[in-house]
């Protein structure tokens, strides 16, 4: 699903009224009835107040046209409204609109008035419209309505965040946003995500072949996206169709790494798995995934080179290898010798962190999976978020590399330099070793030909659903990630069978 910028949203609005044709007016009506359909299915109670609070633009107009409808459903519903403000054309009107009868009132938040202290309270002050911190009276109004304590819907975006950028000074805190059409990059960062509640995006039908012309940045991946992409199976494949792949894994107190990493890749799909191993990891991994081969390392302890490198499709590196200096010389190596893509994690990141020189070397569309830490170490500091994805995205371009920044909504960035940000996971997954399973997925997908590119958005998404699946069954607190490998299976099959043909 595309991220549209602020200006190519304006666009695509204009656009759309131009080519149907529908008057603004019209337009902002049908948003406005997706709105209060949402509203009303979510909220069926009908004793509910809802206080909807609009300000002078057309988000202000999208409010006063939800109070209008919910007022037709006898809703009980107070528009706070600054009169003395100047209004949109479009604001103007629906606020001419309103009904005066017994459901609705309307509140001057000009002069003095009283908060409210029950019901819902829908934010319609600003939305995706501003640019600018937000001044008096308005942030006043936003701090009040974040000291009710009180439920707030929020629509489009929560007033007082900027789209595309990080926005200084007060902002609402929603428990939903109610979008509208296309996702904002805004709900994907860090310091925005919180503010912004549960998302939900709402079709209000622009046109349809414009957004498909549109060239964007950053693109939300979803079930639909990844039920395409899922390798597919026929009568006469076998496990030499699916690809072999190396995972180099496992040192000296974290064979564990190796394991679940081996556990993850085999869970891919991935025909034959080869892990490279220290002497002293043979016989445990052996006895927990034996459906796995092993290549054992010179080493009792540590990796230190890996001789044969061209019967894999695909390497992945790092997991719990630790930083001794022979482990860092066979990493070296592997990078100068190896021909296709390299999967590298954990430990590969913290040796690169320490011999940036490398990533010169790196075989091109080689993997990065870092975490926070990871990235910091690696690529340095950052200001926020939005600083970070465009540092993520020339990174990605200057080293024809894919990076994936593992979070809440983990981003992968491209060579070309666009950016994916993931829709499944949960906090629960923030546990020892969910890291590995990641990187055996990854692996285990590239193996078996896929465009890297896929198989990497593949992979997060279907590792975040997995983790979902073991919430749903284990809770977020109690997960570990050997869970999360358990449920891969069924979160493969969830994609496949929740999209329609």
């Amino acid at each position: 699903m595309k991220i549209l910028s602020n200006s190519q949203i304006r666009n695509l609005d204009q656009l759309t009224i131009q080519s149907e044709p529908i008057s603004s007016i019209n337009l902002m009506e049908r948003a406005g009835r997706k709105i209060a359909d949402w509203i009303l299915q979510a909220i069926p109670d009908p004793r509910v107040p809802f206080h909807i609070f609009c300000g002078p633009g057309n988000n202000g107009g999208d409010g006063l046209v939800v109070a209008r409808l919910l007022e037709l459903q006898h809703r009980p519903v107070t528009v706070y409204v600054c009169l003395t403000a100047q209004l949109s054309y479009d604001s103007k009107t629906n606020l001419d609109r309103l009904p005066r009868r017994r459901y609705l009132k309307v509140v001057d938040i000009d002069n003095s008035y009283v908060l409210p202290t029950d019901g819902i309270i829908i934010d319609a002050l600003f939305g995706n419209g501003l640019n600018r911190p937000l001044g008096l009276p308005w942030a006043k109004y936003v701090e009040e309505i974040n000291s009710t304590k009180l439920s707030v819907i929020s629509i489009d975006l929560p007033s007082g965040l900027f789209a595309d950028s990080l926005a200084e000074g007060p902002r609402i805190r929603s428990d939903y946003t109610l979008c509208l059409h296309t996702p904002k990059l805004a709900f994907y960062q860090k310091e925005c995500a919180t503010d912004c509640g549960i998302i939900q995006i709402l079709d209000i039908g622009l046109h349809k072949p414009t957004l498909e012309a549109l060239e964007v940045k950053n693109h939300l991946v979803t079930r639909e996206d990844i039920a395409s992409l899922l390798p597919t199976r026929n009568t006469f494949d076998h496990k030499g169709t699916f690809g072999h792949a190396l995972l180099i894994c496992g040192g000296y107190g974290k064979v564990g790494a190796a394991i679940l990493a081996a556990r993850a890749c085999l869970r891919a799909g991935v025909g034959k798995l080869t892990v490279h191993i220290p002497k002293s990891a043979y016989q445990v991994l052996q006895l927990a995934v034996p459906e796995a081969m092993t290549e054992i390392d010179n080493h009792d302890f540590w990796f230190t080179s890996c001789e044969k490198k061209d019967p894999y499709e695909t390497i992945g590196i790092g997991c719990g290898i630790g930083t001794k200096h022979l482990t860092a010389q066979g990493l070296k190596d592997l990078i100068e010798n190896y021909e296709h893509p390299l999967v590298l994690d954990a430990d590969a990141l913290n040796i690169l962190s320490q011999n940036k020189i490398w990533l010169n070397h790196l075989p091109a569309h080689s993997v990065l999976t870092p975490h926070p830490g990871e990235y910091m170490r690696l690529f340095g500091e950052y200001h926020d978020s939005f600083d970070r994805l465009e540092n993520q995205r020339q990174l990605s371009i200057d080293y024809n590399m894919f990076v994936v920044y593992k979070q809440a909504y983990t981003c992968t960035t491209t060579p070309g330099g666009l950016a994916f940000f993931n829709s499944t996971g949960n906090p629960g997954m923030g546990t020892a070793g969910a890291g590995d399973v990641l990187t055996g997925m990854i692996t285990g997908l590239a193996a078996q030909g896929i465009p890297v590119l896929d198989a990497v958005i593949t992979a997060v998404y279907i590792h975040g659903l997995a983790g979902d699946l073991a919430a749903e069954k284990f809770g977020q607190q109690s997960m570990i990630a050997g869970d999360i490998i358990d449920q891969i299976g069924a979160a493969i099959c969830k994609t496949k069978s929740d999209v329609k043909v």
